[in-house]
């Protein structure tokens, strides 16, 4: 790999500030002697919300790496955790990582077989999960894993053999410190170094089998410390964070940590499901997202039928004018004022009440954010800041903060991280955050690491004079038409599911005639649209097919792609009657697409859409 030209695009470099909560027990044990909050953790439990205080989770943590210690876990050694959120999991990774040992997150929605790959790959030597179903997959499984010695479930685990309760192996723990042959907690924690590895978090690729990212303690503690230095969380002592994206995802559990180190109580959400029920019950005042939450909710006010529909979207339009005057430096005044008093009485006091009512900001990331979406929440009073990295960058790189933001950009370099733009437009990146490398994967990591310690991330961006970073794809996505023309599918895919009757989009188009497009409808819009068109709705299969579908779904993607080359825009789309979920294989955990699985699932639609093509354009 060549090392990237000195004289590349390239953001400024912000020291980071010295720190001496520089490994993940560090920021553990300091939080619970500065706060001793007897809500450091909340969850549902019984139909009613419980709390965790900072006392409970330090002596829980302590019995469990007491246990692990009696089994002969090492400094060194992989400890797995397959779970919901929820306190049982802060636990497990406080333990595991005291011990100098480190955890292997893995996603609860994974089949077996994929389970399987990275347990053997990993070698963990024992297991942690969550629930009886959990719990059976790991049995599935544990005959072809010969140095997986335990698998503990935090709850009864319903007559799966083998398998021990979590509160059995507490006692263990504790009957263990209660005769003094388990070694100091603190003490043992103490001894954890900085370039120690923490964690073993396995990519969710599009293709292929994950592989093993290893990160340090200082790899994520440097993460905490740069957003502390920014003051991106600015901390009151009534707040309290919602939690509901997977903490075997990266951006959920460094936040968690930051949380934490802040002092905020963390509510750990039922599930995804649960999520909007679980910000009216909690109230929480932050919380992070993928974008996938937000383009859900302006879908939903932007599609609703009749005359409440017609509000919303007025009142979006309304909030756009404010948001972009704010931003450069104008309040409202004279019948935008009254307007905007009118749409926030409307429409956007409510979205703040379904969200609990006390939301100050989010935070997004994992996924590139609509500015016309961004500006909805702005217009509410719930402005959501997006970032930027990924899991081999701890993952955070880049942010915008309140004081400094630009819609539409995933901001500047956090301190400690240089960004820089490389050949073809890649964004580069190095700082104390980049993971260690690949496990048992040296090829692997040199592809990406070059010799001068700058990460390629496979992203095309571009920096601004602002400093500001912007991503326009991944490299991989790229599209190059039959006639040579390259084609970033992102941001025409990003604008077309701007639709509230749309869900997903795809684009189609590498190596042939022409880009194209997989379109999968919003149902919960486009039902009763078709309803008030005289169209059957019991059939969606058939209702997809429907000409008069067709038409509208064309103008709502095609018809809204003002601005691209022509050569970019689809000439063709085909309608898909069924959601890409993880489940049929079709997207990763972390709700990308697996466009290749997609382009396979629907290859005899994807040629019909290209039979008899003409020239290439």
């Amino acid at each position: 790999m060549t090392t990237a030209a000195p004289a590349a695009p390239h953001t400024p470099l912000i020291p980071l500030d010295p720190t001496e909560r520089d490994t993940v027990p560090r920021i553990f044990l300091a939080a619970v002697d500065r706060y001793g909050r007897a809500d450091a953790l909340m969850h549902k439990e019984g139909g009613a919300w419980r709390t965790v205080s900072h006392g409970d989770v330090e002596e829980r943590a302590a019995a469990l790496a007491a246990a692990l210690d009696g089994w002969g876990i090492l400094p060194g050694d992989r400890v797995a955790l397959l779970s919901e959120n929820r306190p049982e999991w802060q636990i497990v990774d406080f333990a595991v990582t005291a011990m100098g040992a480190a955890d292997v997150p893995l996603y609860p929605t994974l089949p077996a077989n994929q389970i399987a790959y990275i347990l053997n790959d990993s070698g963990a030597k024992a297991l942690f999960v969550s629930t009886p179903e959990q719990a059976a997959k790991a049995a599935e499984v544990r005959d072809g894993l010969p140095e997986l010695a335990r698998v503990v479930a935090f709850d009864d685990p319903g007559g799966v053999p083998g398998v021990l309760r979590l509160a059995d192996v507490l006692e263990e723990g504790r009957r263990r410190i209660a005769s003094g042959t388990a070694a100091s907690f603190r003490a043992r924690a103490a001894e954890v170094q900085r370039d120690d590895l923490a964690t073993l978090i396995y990519t969710s690729g599009t293709t292929g089998n994950p592989k093993g990212v290893m990160l340090t303690h200082w790899n994520l503690a440097s993460n905490v410390a740069a957003c502390r230095q920014q003051n991106a969380l600015t901390v009151r002592d009534d707040d309290r964070a919602l939690s509901f994206l997977p903490l075997c995802h990266i951006f959920e559990r460094m936040v968690d940590y930051w949380y934490w180190d802040a002092g905020v109580c963390i509510a750990y959400a039922e599930s995804m499901d649960k999520v909007v029920d679980n910000f009216g019950e909690v109230s929480p005042t932050i919380a992070v997202s993928v974008p996938r939450l937000f383009d859900k909710v302006y879908a939903k006010l932007t599609g609703a039928p009749g005359m409440k529909g017609k509000i919303a979207r007025w009142a979006v339009g309304v909030g756009n004018q404010v948001v972009d005057g704010r931003a450069a430096g104008r309040e409202p005044g004279g019948m935008l004022a009254v307007k905007n008093r009118v749409a926030d009485k409307l429409v956007f006091s409510k979205l703040r009440a379904r969200l609990g009512g006390r939301m100050r900001l989010f935070r997004s990331g994992g996924a590139p954010l609509s500015a016309d979406i961004a500006r909805l929440f702005f217009a509410a009073g719930v402005p959501v800041y997006e970032g930027y990295g990924l899991t081999e960058t701890s993952p955070v790189l880049t942010v915008n903060l309140p004081d400094a933001y630009r819609l539409g950009s995933v901001g500047g370099a956090i301190p400690g991280v240089e960004i820089r733009i490389g050949e073809g437009g890649e964004v580069l990146a190095r700082g104390p955050n980049i993971m260690r490398g690949y496990w048992n994967a040296p090829e692997a990591t040199a592809d990406v690491i070059d010799a001068d310690g700058w990460f390629h991330t496979g992203d095309v961006g571009e920096i601004g004079p602002d400093g500001f970073l912007s991503i326009t794809d991944r490299i991989k996505n790229l599209l190059v038409t039959a006639g040579g023309k390259n084609v970033a599918p992102q941001p025409i895919e990003n604008v077309a599911a701007m639709s509230p009757f749309v869900l997903q989009v795809v684009m189609i188009g590498d190596r042939r005639a022409y880009p194209a497009m997989l379109v999968v409808p919003d149902f919960e819009n486009l039902l009763p649209w078709a309803a008030a068109q005289g169209i059957p709705t019991a059939d969606r299969a058939a209702l997809a097919r429907d000409p008069r579908v067709r038409a509208l779904l064309e103008r709502e993607t095609v018809g809204r792609l003002t601005g691209f080359a022509r050569y970019e825009l689809p000439k063709k789309i085909t309608i898909i009657a069924e959601e890409f979920t993880i489940d049929a294989g079709l997207l990763t955990p972390t709700m990308k697409v697996k466009r290749r699985a997609v382009e396979e699932k629907y290859r005899d639609a994807i040629e019909e859409m290209y039979a008899g093509s003409g020239a290439a354009e």
